[in-house]
C-alpha cells in the first residue's frame, strides 16, 4: 500500500455494482493492438491485460485465452492489417501472427479472408466477476463500499471535499471521480476546476451498442473472436463475433448514439437528451460528419438480418441463422466540441480530485492499469 494509514470510501451510484458498461459488454481483454503507440490506451491496455491475467488467476476468476482473428477481406484492407501489425509491435503485443488465407482457416476453420492476424493473448472475461472481485480485496484492506449513494455535489472544505448524497454528506480529503456516461456533467457541476481546460471541452455522448446470440447448436462456428479490419478514423471495431466465457456466440455491437445515460430512462428524460444532443456544436458536428455510417448503424438496429449479413462476410455459413436479441450497454464515448470522437483515455485534474472524463474500450482491460496510473497521479499531488 501506498499510504498505510489512508482510508478509502467508494460511493457507488447503483445498488449494485458493474451495472452500467462495466457489467454490458462484451468481456474481451483486448491484448493492445489498435492503439497509438504512446497513447495512454496503448500503454495501458497493454499493461493492464497482463495485470488482469494475473489477478484472475490468483482470485480464481474464470478466464480464457481463446485468441482473436482480424481479418482483411480484400486486398483494400491490406495496408490497414499492415498499420495494426505496426502499431501491435511498437506496443509489445505478445505472440502476435500474421496468417494468409489459409492459415487463418487452421485457427478458425468456418473463417474465410484474404490474410489476418492472430493475437492468441486475447481472451474473455466476465467483469461483473472482475468486479466483485475487486470489492472483496477492497474490503479486506478496510476500504467501504456504499450503494445508493449518487454524489449529487462536491464542495471544497478545509483540506479537502464535501460530498453530498442521498445519505448525506462524506468528507474526503481527495476525491476520484469515475461517473461513466455522467462524467462530464459531474465534473462540471463539482469542480470547476476540473471542468475547465481540455477536460471542459469534452461531453459525454452515449451510443447504444446491442448484441445478437446464436443460438446453442450454432456455437461450434467459433473458436475464439474474429474481427473486421477497422476503420481507422472511428474509435468502434465493427461488428464482430465473441465467445463469451459461458459459451455463448455473440454478434455485434450495433453504435447508435443513445438519448439518455442509462437505457431504462422514461421518454421524456429521452427527450431532454436528444434536445441536449442538438444543443451541442460537437454532436451537430459530428452527426454531419458520420451520417452515412448513422444510417447504417440505423438498419443494423432496426433489421437484425442486417447484422447478421455483416458477421457472415467472415464467416458464411452464418447466413441465415436463427438469432435471438442477447443485450445492449451504454458506452460514454467523449467528444469534443470540435465533432471529434475523442480516441484516447482522458482526466482532468484539480488541487483535490481527479476526473476520469473519457474511459471507453479498453477500459475494463486496462482497470488495474488507469487505477495505478491515477493513484500515481493523486500521490504526486497530495504530497508526502
Amino acid at each position: 500500500m501506498r499510504r498505510p494509514g489512508a482510508s478509502v470510501c467508494v460511493l457507488e451510484r447503483e445498488h449494485g455494482l458493474a451495472l452500467h458498461q462495466s457489467g454490458h459488454n462484451s468481456g474481451v481483454i483486448h491484448s493492445g493492438i489498435y492503439y497509438a503507440p504512446g497513447s495512454l490506451k496503448a500503454r495501458l491496455c497493454v499493461q493492464g491485460a497482463r495485470e488482469l491475467y494475473e489477478f484472475c488467476e490468483r482470485r480464481g476468476v474464470p478466464f480464457e485465452r481463446c485468441g482473436k482473428l482480424i481479418v482483411a477481406r480484400d486486398p483494400g484492407e491490406l495496408p490497414r492489417l499492415q498499420e495494426l501489425e505496426r502499431r501491435a509491435t511498437a506496443n509489445g503485443v505478445r505472440g502476435l501472427r500474421r496468417l494468409d488465407g489459409e492459415g487463418l482457416r487452421e485457427v478458425e476453420p468456418h473463417a474465410r479472408g484474404l490474410a489476418a492476424l492472430h493475437s492468441p493473448d486475447t481472451g474473455v472475461v466476465d467483469f461483473r466477476n472482475v468486479a466483485a472481485a475487486l470489492a472483496r480485496d477492497l474490503g479486506r484492506a478496510g476500504a467501504s463500499i456504499h450503494t445508493g449513494c449518487e454524489v449529487r455535489s462536491a464542495r471544497a472544505a478545509s483540506g479537502g471535499l464535501r460530498l453530498s448524497h442521498p445519505r448525506g454528506e462524506t468528507l474526503a480529503g481527495y476525491g476520484v471521480f469515475c461517473a461513466g456516461a455522467w462524467a462530464d456533467e459531474l465534473a462540471a457541476g463539482t469542480d470547476r476546476a476540473a471542468a475547465a481546460g481540455e477536460g471542459g471541452e469534452l461531453r459525454v455522448l452515449p451510443f447504444r451498442g446491442a448484441y445478437l446470440r446464436l443460438p446453442p447448436d450454432r456455437g461450434e462456428l467459433l473458436r475464439g473472436l474474429i474481427y473486421p479490419v477497422p476503420d481507422p478514423s472511428l474509435p468502434f471495431l465493427g461488428v464482430h463475433l465473441t465467445r463469451t466465457i459461458s459459451g455463448e456466440v455473440l454478434i455485434g455491437p450495433t453504435a447508435l448514439p443513445a438519448l439518455a445515460r442509462q437505457p431504462s430512462a422514461p421518454l421524456s428524460t429521452r427527450l431532454r437528451g436528444l434536445l441536449s444532443l442538438l444543443a451541442w456544436p460537437g454532436s451537430r458536428r459530428m452527426l454531419a460528419r458520420w451520417w452515412r455510417t448513422g444510417v447504417s448503424e440505423l438498419i443494423h438496429a432496426a433489421l437484425p438480418s442486417t447484422l447478421v449479413r455483416a458477421a457472415a462476410d467472415y464467416v458464411p455459413e452464418l447466413a441465415g441463422s436463427d438469432v435471438r436479441r442477447a443485450f445492449a450497454g451504454i458506452r460514454a464515448q467523449a467528444l469534443s466540441r470540435d465533432g471529434r470522437l475523442l480516441d484516447d483515455f482522458a482526466f482532468s485534474h484539480s488541487e483535490r480530485a481527479v476526473h476520469v472524463r473519457s474511459a471507453p474500450s479498453p477500459a475494463a482491460t486496462a482497470c488495474l492499469a488507469i487505477a495505478r496510473h491515477i493513484a500515481g497521479e493523486a500521490e504526486q499531488r497530495l504530497g508526502p
